[in-house]
């Protein structure tokens, strides 16, 4: 049976759907397999490769509430929800990595035939003439209150002054049409919605690009146990992101001069071209994915031969980097 043990490193991932899978397929590519050991309606699981980490399954925003108050150690859900959910987010969770899946932008749509209305600025005008013709003020859609208020104080609109917030409890992208409010605060991927329902985004309507990262809990408890299973984790991950970008190219060259001077020409340093010798005449370069053609011409035109490329599973350095910036943070 699935428990949490005291000592363990609480991470919450997505409890259903495409973010669930990427998460298990996310960790997997580290070497950490997330199960739950009794099924799909299990709420609790471990995590396999890795001692004393439990596993909680929970919604989006769940964990975001989670990591608000101290719940959890790790979780993984979208940026939208994490600063909608929590104030001042910065002082209380640290992103540690975007995980490159779940992108969509929490963004200002307003009706297309409002064609004089392109940009914050003009939302001022739109509110007075509203006002003046109707004797109201604007109205604003939105599952993101939190948001939409900070964005539109920054464009010099007053809550209760120029517009107010009506909380969406359904498709927000509907009110405008349904006539419960004048434009929408919402999430949008493709924005194929916003166009089904002529609306559009602002030109500088976009409040926040969001996607799934993986975050740390401030507020939890952080012991030498919870430590040590967080620098374990964070060596994985970044062993693999480390390998993921970078590409190693093989090749006989005529003498180390060439490797030498190979090396040297693509910027040596983190995640670049480096050099080292295998046996007599054969080198061996970690070379980033985009510059792999243009170190493979520029070591057959000094003289090296059978050159090869092939991808790597891990690349592990003495520390972790990632570690060390969070460490003095932990409680």
């Amino acid at each position: 049976m699935s428990e949490l043990n005291e000592g363990d490193l609480i991470l919450a991932v997505p409890s259903k759907g495409r973010l669930q899978e990427n998460t298990h397929d996310f960790f997997a590519r580290a070497g950490f397999d997330v199960t739950q050991q009794r099924g799909a309606r299990d709420y609790l699981g471990r995590m396999q490769g890795i001692e004393n980490v439990s596993v909680r399954y929970l919604s989006a925003g769940e964990i975001a509430r989670e990591l608000a108050r101290g719940g959890v150690h790790l979780g993984v859900t979208g940026e939208d929800l994490v600063r909608e959910t929590i104030p001042d987010a910065d002082s209380v969770v640290l992103k540690l990595q975007p995980l490159g899946f779940g992108q969509a932008s929490v963004s200002v749509a307003v009706p297309e035939a409002w064609i004089d209305v392109t940009t914050m600025a003009d939302l001022e005008d739109v509110a007075n003439r509203i006002r003046h013709r109707h004797g109201r003020i604007l109205r604003v859609a939105t599952k993101y209150v939190t948001l939409t208020r900070g964005y539109f104080a920054k464009a010099g609109l007053g809550e209760m002054r120029d517009y107010r917030i009506v909380e969406s409890a359904g498709a927000t992208e509907g009110a405008p049409a349904a006539g419960t409010a004048d434009l929408i605060v919402d999430i949008t991927t493709t924005g194929a919605t916003l166009a089904a329902n002529r609306l559009r985004v602002l030109k500088d309507g976009v409040i926040l690009a969001s996607e799934a990262n993986l975050f740390l809990g401030l507020r939890a408890q952080w012991g030498g146990r919870e430590r040590a299973s967080l620098e374990a984790l964070l060596i994985r991950i970044e062993a693999e992101r480390r390998a993921r970008r970078l590409r190693e190219v093989r090749c006989i060259a005529p003498d180390d001069a060439v490797a030498r001077r190979v090396a040297a020409a693509f910027n040596p340093g983190e995640g670049a071209v480096t050099a080292s010798q295998s046996s007599g005449n054969i080198f061996y370069f970690h070379v980033e994915a985009s510059a792999v053609f243009d170190v493979v011409d520029r070591l057959r035109g000094e003289g090296a031969d059978h050159v090869t490329v092939r991808s790597l599973d891990y690349i592990f350095r003495s520390g972790s980097d990632l570690f060390a910036r969070v460490k003095d943070h932990l409680l």
